[in-house]
């Protein structure tokens, strides 16, 4: 049964973590091959299984020493029906191996329960390549297409789903419709270029007004992800929509999308560094309370964001 599907803990405001870029983190520091960087591909094997559940354990380590609450991840971000071909696994497949996914964070949960909250969350990826939208998607198509990942993970015990890396507005307000019309409580976390705008030109500020536009505000909050704090800090300040943002999960690289997908090797960027960063954000938007990291990003990242928030003054929200 879901646990906090009809209340998330972290609207409440108090710190919450999350994990960082698990493929980058598994494939460059662990030398674990993972198909099609589909991460939900390593739980049917023993020792993929292990190296997901290790890398988490960190993670939730980290939030229990730090008395921060934690959202949890499922690893389904490619597990819909858009990379069935390119996986070879057909749609029951992909079904029992979102159920096996939320299993595998469920059970970690039970092992790290009796602090702060840790609430599971189902990861959706978009449809297509994250960094260039190959198509523009209407609200009405992705409302259609993402039912059917949703309705496989709506009986589970997930609290809610995240968007993640999402590119376009239409493609994620079509998420959030799916999602409302199935009680699940969601969130858009979108992925930026070097100038601050989604890959396919919106601004930050129109994408979020659209979507809330488009859903009656059904979005529970907003994220920024995979991309360095340079290349989006310059467009935030005080204002409506920056305030329906409430979680970071930065890249650790400065690099851009394209550069990274070029990049034979891994750029963890500066860990300290990125902390420092974050705190710098979260002192201008004192609402933002929940934090992780991206591509590039590892537990280290994390732990160095968790200690420079912790060092910071008394929030006072505004």
């Amino acid at each position: 049964m879901a646990r906090y599907r009809d209340a998330l803990p972290q609207l409440g405001g108090d710190l919450f973590l999350t994990d960082a870029g698990l493929e980058t983190d598994l494939i460059f520091n662990h030398g674990i091959e993972i198909r099609e960087f589909a991460a939900h591909t390593l739980l049917p094997e023993a020792a993929g299984r292990a190296a997901v559940e290790r890398y988490f354990e960190g993670f939730l380590n980290l939030a229990r020493e730090t008395g921060a609450g934690f959202v949890l991840d499922t690893t389904t971000w490619k597990a819909h029906r858009h990379w069935a071909a390119d996986l070879g696994q057909s749609p029951g497949e992909l079904r029992a191996v979102n159920e096996d996914a939320v299993a595998l964070a469920s059970g970690m949960r039970a092992r790290f329960e009796g602090g702060p909250p840790i609430v599971l969350s189902a990861t959706i990826g978009p449809r297509g390549d994250a960094y260039r939208p190959e198509r523009k998607i209407s609200a009405e198509d992705a409302a259609a297409y993402y039912a059917e990942q949703l309705g496989w993970l709506a009986p589970t015990e997930i609290d809610m789903v995240t968007g993640l890396t999402f590119n376009q507005a239409s493609e994620a307000a079509g998420l959030v419709q799916a999602a409302t019309k199935l009680g699940l409580p969601v969130v858009i976390s979108f992925t930026v270029e070097t100038d601050g705008r989604l890959p396919d030109g919106q601004s930050l500020a129109d994408a979020i007004r659209a979507v809330d536009a488009q859903t009656g505000g059904a979005t529970a909050y907003f994220m920024v992800n995979c991309a360095h704090p340079d290349h989006f800090s310059g467009v935030l300040h005080d204002a409506d929509w920056t305030r329906r943002i409430r979680g970071l999960r930065a890249n650790a690289s400065r690099r851009s999308h394209a550069e990274l997908d070029e990049a034979p090797e891994l750029d963890a960027g500066d860990p300290k560094e990125l902390g420092q960063l974050y705190a710098e954000l979260a002192a201008r938007m004192p609402w933002l309370n929940i934090f992780g990291a991206c591509c590039g990003g590892d537990l280290r990242h994390v732990t160095e964001i968790a200690q420079a928030l912790n060092a910071r003054p008394a929030r006072n929200l505004g």
